[in-house]
Parts: structure tokens; sequence; C-alpha cells
């Protein structure tokens, strides 16, 4: 089973209680809406690319009523919870005048979606499972209309930085995700043709009585380790006890804490003019001249 394979299996089998433990992921969610305050942009199509449940669907059609939303996941069971929050069939006729909500299953790399159909593409905390984020950006890019706009959140390389810590020498293998650097998020951005790209972060933290009740929720989510070697067969107990003595040099308070980067991310697309996969077109107005033969 190859990572995308492992990671669908995984969120199809966390999305009926997933909303239970995604406090953090909806809280990160309202704070990416907020970025939109200072955004001039009357979208009429809607990307929400790695929509999950659909909890940015309420935040984004509350925001831009008259726009049509696509939510975009890769597992059936994500979708099939989100379509509980799209709006009843006569209550889209009657608010959103034309407007409509539809979901997708397929894969942000390979979006099934025509070229220059949206004018804003929205990711809450999707991104961080693909090993080429310039892919997606370019797909993107594709998708979105001369002055369309990407916003994204993302975890970085700081995200769960305990957890790591307390596995690290442990066996050889990787137990923990690695994440994307902010620098190298924004490189990708240029690459795939966006126009000044924007890129924040922040540490939040989440804390625990024990280190079950930290890996209950990242099972909750459906939190999957995707790394290349990661081990296949389950730890010992003597190996679980190191883990947990390992984390409690952490502890602070009488909580034990959970750190997660977030990365934030905008920009914008240009004119698509000058740009060709990510290859810069010149354009050569030739005028035509008729000559006579004597």
């Amino acid at each position: 089973m190859d990572a995308k394979q492992a990671i669908r299996r995984s969120f199809e089998q966390a999305a009926s209680h997933y909303d239970d433990s995604a406090f953090l992921q909806q809280e990160i969610t309202r704070r990416l809406d907020e970025h939109l305050d200072i955004m001039k942009l009357a979208p009429a199509r809607i990307l929400d690319a790695g929509c999950g449940t659909g909890f940015a669907f309420p935040l984004l059609q509350r925001r831009y009523p008259k726009a049509e939303l696509v939510g975009l996941d890769l597992a059936h069971a994500m979708l099939a919870q989100a379509r509980r929050r799209l709006p009843r069939p006569s209550l889209l006729g009657r608010l959103f005048a034309g407007a409509g909500a539809q979901l997708v299953c397929a894969d942000m790399a390979n979006l099934p979606l025509a070229r220059d159909c949206c004018d804003l593409a929205w990711s809450s905390l999707a991104l961080q499972w693909l090993d080429q984020p310039e892919t997606v950006f370019k797909e993107m890019r594709r998708i979105l209309r001369p002055g369309g706009l990407l916003l994204f959140a993302t975890l970085g390389p700081d995200t769960l930085k305990e957890l790591r810590a307390a596995f690290a020498g442990l066996d050889g293998h990787g137990h923990v995700n690695r994440f994307i650097d902010m620098h190298d998020l924004g490189d990708a951005l240029v690459h795939a043709g966006f126009a000044n790209p924007v890129m924040e972060m922040e540490h939040l933290t989440l804390t625990y009585p024990d280190l079950k009740g930290l890996l209950r929720d990242l099972k909750g989510i459906g939190a999957h380790t995707v790394l290349d070697g990661r081990r296949q067969g389950l730890m010992g107990r003597a190996e679980w006890r190191r883990v947990i003595d390992n984390y409690e040099r952490f502890r602070v308070d009488g909580r034990l804490p959970a750190t997660y980067e977030v990365i934030y991310g905008h920009a914008w697309v240009g004119d698509k003019s000058a740009w060709d996969d990510g290859r810069k077109v010149i354009q050569l107005k030739i005028e035509q001249r008729k000559m006579g033969l004597r």
C-alpha cells in the first residue's frame, strides 16, 4: 500500500468520529477564515481542497453567500460527513441566486476541474500530507482565474516535536511525519507561477494529562504516519514504556505539551499569458504587411 492509499484509508476510517477530536483543526480553520478579512475578493466559485467533514463550508458561505462552493476530498467517507454541512436545496434556491454546492472525491494533485474555473482556492490542513506541494500549487494555479487567490494553512517542521523526540533512537524507524518548512513552501509557490506569496507562522500548544490522550486524538482525526521506512509491526510493552518515559521530560505544570507549528500562506494569480507550466512565454505581435509585386 502506497502513502496516498494509506492516507485515504486512514481518513475513511476516522470520518464518522473525526469532529470529536478535531478541535485544533477547527480552530485553525477559523483563524484561516480571518485572513480573508483583508482580502478584496468576490469569488463566483470557491474550491475547498481537502475539505474533510466540511467544517469550513458555513464560514465560506457566510462570507461569500453568492459563491458556488466545491468541496473536494480524497476520502468518500469524509465527503459523506461534509454533505450534512451543505445548505438545503430550498435554502440554496432562496438565498444563493443561482449559486450551488457540490462535492468531489479526487486527489488535490490531479484536480478534475477545468482551467480558470475558480476565484478562490482554499485549503485548511491538507497540504501536510503531500510529498510535493509544488505539484498541487500548479494545479491550484491552473484552475484559478487571473486575479484569483490561493489561501491555505498547513503544518511546519516543529509540529509534534515532543513526540518525535520521545521516539528518537527507539528502533531506527520513523514514527512522526516530517513537515515542509515555510520557506520551502514559499519557494514552491513562486516556482508554480504564483505572484506575491505571503507566509506566516505561529505555534499552538495543546496539553494533555498523559501521552495516551494525545495519541487518542491523533488516531481520532486519522493522523497516519506516511514516512518511508515506517515501522510495520506493533511495539512491545518495554518500547512503549521507553516512549512514555521520554515524553515525561516535557511535562510542565502537570501537563504534557504537544506543539503544532501552523503555517498560513496566500498568493495571487497574475497574468496567465506570461506563464505556461512555469516557463515564461514571450508574446510577439507580428504586423502583416502587404507587399505589391512590380
